[in-house]
């Protein structure tokens, strides 16, 4: 699977409205074939970024990039970010999440 992190430094007057801004975008790859998960978090330590955390199929991930929705989230989220967003991008040999070894809950 590919497996991607993303950090977007939201400008702060749109920290707040920034779940209501992506959603139209979440939803959309939310319900592509090869998308596997699509989740945001907000980090603690800097309020105004989001943690984008997804996860395609080998097949799903380029069809995602070149998908409308994609095209317009490349045309819309800019004017709402401080910085070009970081990410991290890995074909990893994994098919999903899995228990985690260091801690057991019965």
């Amino acid at each position: 699977m590919i497996l991607i992190n993303v950090k977007f430094p939201v400008k702060p007057e749109f920290a707040d409205q920034w779940p209501e801004l992506s959603r139209e975008f979440t939803e959309t790859t939310l319900a592509e074939p090869g998308n596997l998960w699509f989740e945001w978090s907000r980090s603690v330590k800097e309020p105004n970024t989001y943690v984008l955390i997804e996860a395609f199929t080998d097949e799903g991930a380029g069809p995602h990039v070149n998908s409308p929705h994609f095209a317009t989230m490349q045309q819309e989220f800019p004017q709402y970010l401080e910085a070009t967003p970081q990410i991290i991008s890995q074909q990893i040999e994994s098919d999903g999440w899995g228990p985690m070894g260091e801690i057991q809950v019965d």
